[in-house]
């Protein structure tokens, strides 16, 4: 029989790995269900790098395929339809590549008596690690169609919010390379015409015109080894930010940026409510939802407080007083999770917390360009307007330097 690495938690939400010989991936996960533990991932020994390697990181159109495809299944399996049936209907309607090939691969599953949360477990990243979770809380209580629901409505609001920062963004972009495609034509092309206009009185020109010229030639001379090195550094700096310990870093000095630090931190508690609400929502349970929301969580700093408020929450007491502790979250959130536990009503109180705190994300982004977009403009406008004016300089002062001359 092959050997299977298999990573677990238990139903106090540690994680567990180890190895198991069976004859299949689906073996090793009933063996571990039969063990009382709640299966993540299973691969076989020899397969396990080679499986690492090919994670895939799904974009944007694949995150919205995947949704649709859960929307599409909760509908029909409201409907009636067998889950065979109703995997086969939605993957016909599914035009993304990676997610079709996902799609039937879960059929495949099914139709070998496999369930759907095994089925996802084996997924090699395309489908979120929650979507396991929920589906097997789903299948436990014998309401996969809600659950799925659920699913999909939380992967639509999650690209939904991702969505609008990004297109908020693209304008303020879009201007900034526009801007310094002005400013590197007028250096590379304008300003060397009217060098020549100058002669060799090019150092009796105005201090501003000369380093203006200056500018001009080192990057003629220089341009493309600045590009290189520009192009480097961010290799050089993506490679280190690869160290756990850097990135932790980083992560801290992010969340202390005034006004983006604000952002960042209340869009990542947003995704981290979201998901465990709708997880303990499925009936999942708090340790275990605790530690795959965690891994939601895309600030290494934040997903390290949280691990350990965790294992704070397995020594005993409430969610809201390790979380407290952690001084990552906005207070905010702590008061709705206090409120949440005080009331029983947690998984909701998670959900109405991510509401608010996606608006107040998308309000926030709004302000943050409505100030950099007149910011961007002025600071390119007055670049522009120097090397103009110290061109037009020289060329007004040209005839008292010719005169100076005579």
């Amino acid at each position: 029989m092959p050997t299977f690495r298999y990573r677990a938690a238990t139903l106090n939400g540690a994680m567990r790995t180890g190895t198991l010989d069976a004859a299949s991936s689906s073996d090793v996960l009933s063996q571990l269900r039969a063990q009382g533990l709640l299966p993540i991932e299973a691969v076989r020994a020899g397969d396990a790098a080679q499986k690492g390697s090919r994670k895939v990181r799904p974009d944007g159109a694949a995150r919205q395929a995947t949704a649709t495809l859960f929307s599409e299944l909760a509908v029909l399996l409201t409907a009636g339809l067998t889950l065979d049936r109703a995997l086969r209907l939605a993957t016909e309607n599914i035009t993304n590549r990676r997610v079709r090939a996902e799609a039937e691969r879960l059929s495949s599953r099914v139709k070998e008596g496999a369930p759907l949360s095994t089925a996802i477990a084996e997924s090699n990243g395309i489908l979120p690690q929650l979507a396991a979770a929920l589906c097997e809380a789903g299948e436990a209580s014998g309401a996969l169609d809600t659950s799925l629901a659920r699913l999909a409505q939380m992967l639509e609001r999650a690209e939904a919010l991702r969505q609008t920062i990004v297109s908020a963004l693209i304008y303020p972009a879009i201007l900034v390379l526009i801007a310094a495609s002005v400013i590197l034509v007028m250096l590379l092309w304008i300003v060397p015409q009217f060098e020549t206009v100058f002669g060799d009185n090019a150092g009796k020109l105005p201090a501003m015109t000369q380093l203006v010229i200056a500018a001009s030639h080192g990057l003629q001379a220089y341009g493309l080894y600045l590009l290189l090195a520009l192009v480097a550094g961010v290799i050089l700096v993506m490679q280190i930010l690869r160290r756990p310990a850097v990135r932790e870093f980083a992560d801290r000095r992010i969340l202390d940026l005034p006004g983006i630090g604000s952002i960042v931190r209340k869009a990542e508690t947003a995704r981290f409510a979201r998901t465990l609400g709708n997880l303990v929502e499925n009936g999942v349970a708090l340790h275990h939802a605790l530690t795959i929301a965690e891994r939601s969580l895309a600030n290494r700093y934040m997903a390290a407080a949280i691990r350990r408020a965790g294992v704070s929450l397995k020594e005993g007491g409430g969610l809201s007083g390790p979380l407290q502790q952690t001084r990552v979250l906005p207070s905010l959130a702590i008061s709705f999770v206090r409120t949440g536990e005080e009331t029983a009503q947690l998984g909701q109180m998670l959900i109405r917390l991510s509401d608010v705190l996606d608006r107040d994300v998308r309000t926030a982004i709004d302000r943050l360009i409505t100030v950099m977009t007149p910011v961007i403009t002025i600071v390119m406008a007055m670049i522009v307007a120097t090397v103009i004016a110290s061109i037009m300089t020289a060329i007004l002062g040209f005839n008292d330097l010719a005169l100076g001359t005579t």
